[in-house]
């Protein structure tokens, strides 16, 4: 028996809120190198990708997140080999040919000593940045695309259109590539290397060209850029909160990142954000849509947002009082441990998997 409409509106969790909890989980991982930690943030994601996701096209590019992640590891591994490193080090693993440069390159080496030292320092770089990137694969996976379009302000919409399309592409790509490739293994040619790459690469094009032409048509069909008049009074207003507002939240950024402006940067940020929010408020005026059914922002999405929010909070905490612990040295070569506090902390990103509505209600 299909659910009512009311349960199944009330069974969705908000899109901006699985946004914002993978926003703060990779902005915990900009704060430690320490890989144990970087590890437990990555795992805290793919579980609550297992647990929550549904099953459509869009969900599945969390595998292809985590490949990509896999790749900056090991192209940061390979620059730190071909290219050398600025950390010193004195476990010399192994010596590559050293190519001599010119003077005015100097600074620059290729080949030479590769140390442990300064493949730990990659290494841990590397995860960093593709812990980055997993949490937002997670975002891709767990937020529908089309409701977060629904659920921006109108003064975004355009611009929400064109993120939407860029975001959906690569979900839209893998499956055409897996599906192009299934079919060919059952008519029993080859789907792998060189020659498969060349006979799936043109269909799948066809593919996304043929979305595109009926994505444009569709959106046309539908108004899509038509907006209302408003007097010239408001659009002079606008201008001003939303540019004003912008200007506010980077000098409030500055003036948090840097010591001399500690006291000023939190107001600052504050009425740099209320004066873009009134701006956006404003320009939604001009956009002429409507919404079916918008999705609440109810108690389950405050959760999750929170415990995303907790987590890079406290890690940030933690790097401000003990840096040392959430990042290791690499000279002397130590090894890592995991502190138990901002691991804890980390542990607060579980929570979704516990609030977060079950897919199989929506089935």
């Amino acid at each position: 028996m299909p659910p009512r409409p009311g349960r199944q509106r009330r069974a969705h969790l908000h899109p901006g809120a699985w946004w914002l909890w993978s926003l703060s989980l990779g902005t915990a991982a900009t704060r430690t190198t320490n890989p144990l930690l970087l590890a437990l943030l990555i795992s805290v994601s793919a579980y609550v990708v297992a647990t929550r996701r549904p099953d459509t096209p869009w969900s599945r590019s969390y595998g292809a997140f985590v490949k990509l992640a896999l790749a900056v590891i090991l192209i940061r591994l390979a620059f730190a080999i071909v290219l050398g490193s600025p950390v010193p080090g004195t476990h010399t693993l192994l010596t590559l040919p050293e190519l001599p440069l010119p003077a005015w390159a100097q600074g620059i080496r290729l080949g030479g000593e590769v140390t442990a030292e300064a493949l730990t320092f990659a290494l841990y770089d590397g995860m960093r940045l593709a812990t980055l990137l997993i949490c937002v694969g997670a975002a891709n996976a767990l937020a529908n695309p089309a409701r977060l379009l629904k659920s921006l302000p109108g003064a975004l919409y355009e611009m929400g259109v064109a993120v939407v399309v860029a975001l959906t592409f690569a979900p839209s790509l893998i499956a055409d590539v897996q599906r192009l490739r299934a079919a060919r293994r059952l008519r029993g040619r080859p789907d792998k290397g060189i020659r498969g790459l060349l006979h799936v690469g043109l269909p799948v094009l066809e593919g996304a060209l043929e979305r595109s032409v009926a994505l444009a048509a569709a959106m046309d069909a539908r108004g899509y850029g038509r907006t209302a008049q408003v007097p010239p009074g408001v659009r002079r207003t606008t201008a001003a909160l939303t540019l004003g507002g912008l200007l506010g939240v980077c000098a409030g950024t500055y003036g948090l990142l840097t010591a001399e402006g500690a006291v000023y940067g939190l107001p600052v940020l504050l009425a740099g954000l209320a004066a873009a929010l009134a701006g956006l408020k404003l320009g939604g005026r001009r956009s002429l849509r409507t919404r079916y059914r918008p999705d609440r922002w109810d108690v389950r999405a405050w959760l999750v947002v929170a415990s995303g929010v907790a987590t890079a909070a406290l890690l940030a905490l933690a790097a401000a009082r003990d840096p040392a612990a959430l990042h290791p040295g690499v000279v002397p070569l130590v090894a890592p441990a995991l502190p138990l506090w901002p691991a804890a902390a980390v542990l607060l990103g579980l929570l979704p998997a516990f609030v977060a509505p079950d897919p199989k209600e929506l089935s």
